[in-house]
């Protein structure tokens, strides 16, 4: 199998995706002849379960022996990175929808069109449209999804029993207003808690669309983070923490983590998406989600998926298992798999009605892709998004710790955003020109 690029390649790889791909150049796959080989991120031991049964599964469909990777979810990009340019990456790597653009305008992977218009019994429109448009670009197919879900809100039904208070509605999102005053309710510092979410551009975001605002401007040419709908999402959010005192303080950026605020059972609503239903099972309390708060937008949250994809340098020889692999990976049983483990919302409308509680409104997650009630925003990416990414969680959460306002904090971060942006725009026009 012959991925290896040259060093020239190389370079130019780690000039645009900028994820410290230098290093290793040597080799070329080792894989098993013969073999179904996948990689994938997983991070908790239920999650890797899950993986493990959708090993099985390969095994019981293609009759080869199924090798995946399994790595920590953080650690994942970089490892992928290395293995994409050193030529000893699967048959198949799952590839998170936000890293997408970065692959694909370096030709990381192969355009899947023409195995999808050669395969009369693959069905690419039992898949969501946006879970496709995350898996695209520059009007090519990238990757196969295999989960998309819209961002939601759990909420601790113990807590909410405790103080009186009905559930919130399954259908109705609740508004900013509401929300800020029960999460201001329900809050008794040191012992309890409104709310809770990473503070991180992937949380914040959601925010922002909700508010009708964005991280980027329309044509994508420049930062929209100081516009008034941003810049007011993130002032409400941030304020939840600094002024009203309504979630657990953040003092330390490096061991924050929502979830395990939220399973402590002191949190009453925690911000996260369907693929936390997984971890979440380990509560020991009563919980539920309901979709985000609607802010001056509606309820708008971020929409995120992944997908399987194939390496670029894939030998002509081995498409056929790699295909085969691709599709069966992200076929209707396998994610039946996913979905009644709660691992997340399958890409597929065939295998959503598998995605079984608890909790008991997981049905809203297809319901909201289906454009049947709430709504959300796919996730709007640059093809060096992990530079931006980086950049915007290395500064906007100086404002959750005091440092500094909201607006210093965006002030300081804008030039650094707008290179970042410009390269961006620099990336789509070599991308182009490769293609011609």
């Amino acid at each position: 199998m012959s991925h290896t690029l040259s060093r020239r390649a190389l370079l130019g790889w780690a000039a645009v995706g900028g994820m410290g791909a230098a290093g290793l150049l040597s080799g070329c796959s080792s894989r098993p002849a013969g073999a179904a080989t996948w990689s994938i991120w997983s991070t908790s031991a239920a999650e890797g379960q899950v993986w493990a049964d959708f090993s099985r599964y390969v095994e019981q469909q293609l009759g080869v022996r199924s090798i995946p990777t399994l790595t920590p979810t953080d650690g994942y990009p970089t490892k992928l990175d290395l293995q994409l340019v050193s030529g000893t990456a699967s048959l198949v790597t799952g590839v998170l929808g936000w890293l997408l653009p970065t692959y694909a305008a370096r030709g990381a992977h192969r355009p899947l069109d023409d195995l999808i218009a050669g395969d009369p019994d693959f069905d690419v429109k039992d898949f969501y449209p946006t879970g496709r448009d995350i898996c695209s670009f520059d009007g090519r197919t990238y990757a196969i999804p295999f989960d998309v879900a819209p961002t939601v809100l759990y909420y601790n039904k113990s807590i909410l029993d405790a103080h009186g208070i009905p559930p919130p509605s399954p259908t109705e999102p609740m508004s900013w207003t509401r929300f800020r005053e029960l999460a201001i309710e329900l809050s008794q510092p040191a012992d309890q808690y409104g709310f809770t979410c990473a503070p991180q551009i992937d949380d914040l975001v959601s925010w922002i669309y909700c508010a009708g605002g964005d991280v980027l401007n329309p044509d994508a040419t420049a930062s929209a983070l100081d516009a008034p709908e941003a810049m007011a999402a993130l002032e409400f959010v941030i304020g939840l923490f600094t002024r009203d005192r309504a979630a657990p303080p953040i003092r330390n950026l490096v061991t924050e983590n929502p979830l395990a605020n939220f399973l402590q059972g002191n949190v009453a609503f925690m911000q996260n998406g369907p693929w936390q239903v997984v971890n979440a099972r380990k509560a020991k309390f009563d919980w539920d989600v309901v979709p985000f708060p609607a802010g001056p937008a509606g309820s708008t949250p971020r929409v995120s998926g992944s997908g399987f994809a194939i390496p670029a340098g894939t030998a002509e020889e081995d498409l056929p298992l790699a295909w085969s692999l691709l599709k069966t990976l992200t076929s209707t049983g396998a994610l039946n798999i996913y979905a009644r483990a709660g691992r997340n919302n399958p890409a597929r409308r065939t295998a959503g009605s598998a995605f079984r509680p608890p909790p008991d409104n997981l049905g809203i997650v297809a319901r909201i892709l289906a454009g049947e009630l709430a709504g959300g925003h796919p996730y709007r990416v640059t093809t060096n998004w992990y530079q931006v990414r980086l950049l915007l969680n290395q500064e906007l959460p100086r404002a959750f710790l005091g440092q500094v306002s909201v607006r210093e904090a965006v002030d300081a971060v804008t030039p650094r955003l707008n290179v970042l942006i410009r390269q961006h725009q620099d990336n789509v026009r070599l991308a182009e020109q490769r293609r011609r």
